[in-house]
């Protein structure tokens, strides 16, 4: 499980883009491309390199009035599951 203070960031070659011909966001790495759904969109956008997990939570808390417990729960399961398809690099 990743630290709070970690710095998630898009490893070379992956990237967040908007798919204007199909009008919606992707996450584009080699040889892969995935949708992300608006709660994955929302952690993807916050995801720059310099922001560290808990200031990601911080955000969305905020942002969404929600369970900040929840959010850094819901964060981490997410970015688990992008660093293990080497989607998301974390230091």
């Amino acid at each position: 499980m990743f630290e709070e203070d970690a710095k998630p960031a898009l490893p070379r070659g992956v990237k967040l883009q908007f798919d204007s011909a199909r009008d919606h966001w992707v996450l584009l790495g080699p040889e892969r491309i995935l949708k992300p759904d608006p709660v994955a969109l929302e952690i993807l956008k916050r995801i720059d390199g310099t922001k560290s997990i808990d200031q990601i939570v911080e955000d969305l808390t905020q942002t969404f009035n929600a369970d900040r417990g929840q959010i850094l729960k819901d964060v981490r399961a997410f970015l688990e599951g992008l660093s293990d398809k080497r989607m998301i690099d974390i230091k």
